[in-house]
């Protein structure tokens, strides 16, 4: 049982975690939440809904009319000229997404009233009063009510949570008319409500809730279409008003076992969730939507903007805090919401999001993950990638198609979490198995005596004769082992012109002399082409890449000099920092601009940045880690600055002396080398080379 647990340890473990990832779903916190929104949201910025012409008319209440009437609230004859004159247009209703809870305090009976004057004064105040307004004496309140009586007008109610001083017992204009149980047992309720005078909302032909759900960012982006308040169902704003310029009665409510499915005013459709919530789709601001309320009154209107419209009445200017946020990312007046809602009712562009979205939801994320972390763990990590982009975008098209075929939000935010977290936890669940993998490859590796012996001779092998350009470029190479992983080469292009390189392959053992040779192979052979060194390097590392010696790379220094112009260009690939002195012995460490070779294939020749410096007077040192990391016989490490420390006592100051004077620093005891010790230094003061027949003729006398 145990080994049966060890071997399928890592779908366990992943089990446990597409446990938790459901549970988090299934209790759906508040934070996932807010993620979700974000996806629906999405949906809307890309494609919000397009409309040219409107089937809705806002009557505004901005800036220019406050500058006219003066500050909020207005008399009740400003109001009631302006149905007056929007009736005679013929629209199909006026709603009021304003308050008139009070009593008209512009209203002549109204400030005789604050004054509080006695019968006899209050006679001769109406006789002053009756002067300055052509002695007529109206009251404000009764002449907007006989607007709203005359008109299809709707006026606004909201839930509240408290009890109103303006309370009565008011009931819906629109009647109910459920099939398949009672629709309070799923709206959402308030125990009071607020709204107008009960003269003027008994004039009217409807009441429309204008109550939004709390949202926890601001955002509105449903509302539900029927609420209750103190036990009494009342349809939203944009559905009264429907309903009013429909010249229904009555509204017809769909259920089953889990709630409201269907809200009907003929011809009109709409399915909502099991609490009556629509999601509201937004279409973008016509600014010819509007007109200030300041035109409407003073009649300079085109009555055609009204004739069968709906119409409503609300204030965008910004002393009157009626501003909401949208999905699409704009602030809009509060007015604008409830239009948006008749205008989905009306083209059934409205969004729907049900309890069977929700199932689906859970059960495609779990499909998703569960196919993601399954294939991560089968295929290379490469294609695992790929497996993982492509159930992002499957998700993603998905999402935005039921989006715009079936008008459903589906979250695609959740599924794209639990696909991003199976996958990376089946990625390192990989990455774990394969460095196991490597690290028992490399102790048996360690092991094979002869084959390290193999990997030695052919080692050497591969090293040039540096002997011939001692005078100006010397080298040299001390393994730790019987295989070292560094390795130098120098060749030459021309009469002036050379190519060196100086590397550190990862790695021991017969692969990691294989790779050693292919590196050296395709350097030679680039540089016998006389290739610029950008283009050698970006050949060496596509090569390695290409050859797929897993888990292996080189850090190397390649470089190309002219011994006439004495320029040097070089690349530092990942490998310790160059060493470059003048003659006077200050010292430049240059360091590392590009990942080591064999990591990551390169797309253009431009990914590889060189650097040129002349040597005329200065001396070029590059060595691998073995150095900096080599003992001292005082048991210290050399580091960078015992190079320096050593390269300042030298009197000579030749590539030679300077290899040789850092190889025996170190090469004081063959078994207490750390590392390979491999170093080569450039110097072009003396460019001469050492003849090969004077080589010869010397090492003949010295045989003999």
């Amino acid at each position: 049982m145990q080994a049966l647990l060890l071997k399928y340890k890592n779908y366990l473990i992943f089990l446990i975690l597409l446990i938790f990832l459901i549970v988090l779903k299934y209790f759906n916190p508040s934070f996932v939440k807010s993620v979700s929104y974000i996806s629906f949201d999405l949906y809307q910025k890309v494609f919000p809904l397009e409309k040219r012409d409107s089937n809705v008319v806002i009557i505004d209440i901005d800036e220019k009319s406050l500058g006219k009437f003066g500050q909020f609230p207005w008399s009740r004859s400003i109001f009631a000229k302006i149905v007056e004159n929007v009736h005679e247009a013929e629209p199909k209703a006026i709603g009021f997404d304003i308050f008139f809870s009070e009593k008209d305090k512009q209203s002549p009976q109204e400030i005789i009233k604050s004054y509080k004057l006695n019968e006899a004064d209050s006679d001769e105040f109406v006789e002053i009063f009756e002067g300055l307004v052509s002695g007529i004496i109206v009251n404000h309140d009764e002449v907007f009510r006989n607007q709203l009586e005359n008109s299809n007008s709707v006026i606004a109610v909201l839930g509240s949570n408290v009890p109103s001083h303006s309370s009565y017992d008011r009931s819906a204009k629109a009647k109910f008319l459920s099939k398949g149980g009672d629709p309070k047992n799923f709206t959402y309720s308030f125990p009071y409500s607020i709204g107008s005078l009960e003269e003027l909302e008994s004039s009217a032909k409807g009441l429309g809730s204008i109550s939004f759900l709390d949202q926890t960012d601001g955002i509105i982006r449903s509302l539900p279409l029927i609420v209750r308040f103190n036990n009494k169902l009342y349809p939203t704003m944009g559905l009264e008003m429907v309903r009013i310029g429909t010249k229904q009665k009555n509204l017809y409510v769909e259920m089953n076992e889990i709630g409201i499915t269907r809200i009907s005013s003929r011809p009109y459709k709409i399915y909502s969730d099991p609490n009556a919530i629509i999601w509201i789709r937004y279409k973008k601001p016509l600014k010819s939507q509007y007109i200030s309320a300041s035109s409407v009154f003073d009649g300079s209107f085109d009555k055609e903007r009204f004739k069968n419209k709906y119409v409503l009445i609300g204030a965008s200017a910004q002393g009157l805090f009626d501003l909401v946020k949208t999905p699409l990312g704009l602030t809009i007046p509060g007015v604008e919401v409830h239009g948006n809602v008749i205008e989905n009712i009306l083209d059934q562009s409205y969004l729907i999001r049900n309890p069977n979205t929700y199932l689906f939801e859970l059960l495609f994320s779990i499909i998703v993950a569960c196919v993601t972390f399954f294939f991560s763990q089968r295929i290379k990590p490469k294609y695992s990638l790929s497996i993982y982009f492509f159930s992002l975008l499957v998700v993603i098209v998905i999402g935005f198609s039921i989006f715009l075929f079936k008008s459903q939000l589906v979250d695609i935010s959740y599924p794209i979490f639990m696909l991003t977290i199976t996958f990376l936890t089946g990625l390192y669940f990989r990455y774990v198995e394969e460095n196991k993998i490597a690290l028992s490859n490399l102790q048996k590796e360690a092991k094979l005596l002869k084959e390290r012996e193999l990997a030695g001779e052919v080692q050497k092998s591969l090293f040039p004769d540096i002997s011939r350009f001692e005078n100006f470029i010397y080298a040299t190479n001390v393994p730790a082992r019987d295989v070292s992983g560094d390795y130098f080469d120098v060749v030459s292009v021309g009469k002036n012109e050379y190519f060196f390189t100086l590397a550190d392959v990862s790695g021991k053992g017969v692969k990691a002399g294989m790779y050693m040779a292919k590196a050296s192979s395709i350097f030679r052979t680039l540089s016998n082409l006389s290739y610029p060194l950008e283009k050698v390097v970006f050949g060496v590392n596509n090569e390695l890449v290409e050859a797929k010696f897993k888990g292996m790379f080189v850090t190397a220094v390649f470089g190309k000099f002219n011994i006439e112009t004495n320029d040097i260009t070089f690349v530092n690939a990942g490998h310790e920092s160059i060493m470059v002195f003048d003659g006077n012995k200050n010292f430049e460490f240059i360091k590392s601009e590009l990942p080591p070779i064999g990591i990551i294939k390169y797309f253009a020749e431009s990914m590889v940045k060189s650097k040129t410096i002349n040597l005329k007077d200065k001396t070029f040192v590059v060595y691998t880690d073995g150095v900096t990391e080599g003992y001292l016989k005082n048991g210290q490490e050399l580091g960078a600055e015992g190079v320096e420390r050593i390269v300042k006592t030298l009197d000579n100051i030749t590539p030679k002396k300077i290899v040789d004077s850092i190889a025996s620093e170190l090469n004081w005891g063959a078994d207490k080398l750390r590392d390979d010790i491999t170093c080569l230094a450039i110097n072009l003061r003396n460019t001469e080379l050492v003849k090969p027949i004077r080589k010869k003729k010397e090492e003949n006398k010295t045989d003999g």
